[in-house]
């Protein structure tokens, strides 16, 4: 008998590296040692000097979410499956799966004199999962086309497109972080919550 959804077990699986993804998140941010504290003001301060993670948590959370968003949004234009998509959602996946990595490095050097490589460093993976979310979007046209009908391939269409946005914003924000990591980081934050409208748009559509 042929299975109603052959990307169901795919998306089941993508749904739990999601998951874990962003568990990871909050598992990097540490409280405060209680040995090290004299009085209630140290507790404040301690707390206090924790926006850094805080904010890496929060900008992270963003695309996590997003990318979530525009996966489930994907998979439900799709009524088939290939080899190459199934390695190219592998390949997505793992850009997905380190980003809890380049947030604690960004998060532990952030409000300090060296934060322009960690920033760097989370831009860059950024990037790399920008690309690796053409590589999936290619990988729904080519060798064959995996979308439903012509209305969802005209859909996957536009995401393409977006995706090709991103990719340019994505270039120039690794670019900018190199002189101005706090400025490229802000951007950033802009730009993932302008893709939650995009994404939201594109879903409307289907």
């Amino acid at each position: 008998m042929r299975e109603e959804n052959p990307n169901k077990r795919l998306e089941m699986f993508s749904d739990g590296v999601f998951a874990i993804a962003i568990t990871l998140l909050i598992i990097e941010i540490k409280v405060p040692a209680l040995n090290l504290m004299g009085s209630t003001s140290d507790v404040w301060n301690a707390t206090i000097h924790l926006w850094p993670s805080f904010f890496a948590l929060f900008l992270s959370f963003i695309l996590i979410f997003i990318s979530w968003y525009g996966h489930h949004v994907l998979f439900d234009a799709l009524d088939k499956a290939s080899d190459r998509f199934l390695f190219a959602s592998g390949f997505f996946l793992l850009t997905v799966v380190i980003l809890p990595f380049p947030t604690a490095f960004m998060a532990e050097y952030l409000n300090t004199l060296y934060a322009q490589p960690a920033n760097v460093f989370y831009s860059f993976c950024c990037l790399v999962h920008n690309l690796g979310w053409r590589l999936l979007l290619n990988s729904t046209k080519k060798p064959k086309q995996l979308a439903k009908s012509p209305e969802h391939i005209q859909k996957i269409n536009e995401a393409m497109r977006s995706n090709r946005m991103g990719t340019i914003a994505s270039v120039a924000i690794l670019v900018l972080s190199w002189w101005f990591p706090y400025i490229a980081l802000i951007i950033s934050l802009i730009l993932w919550s302008f893709w939650i409208y995009v994404s939201s748009k594109i879903k409307r559509k289907f």
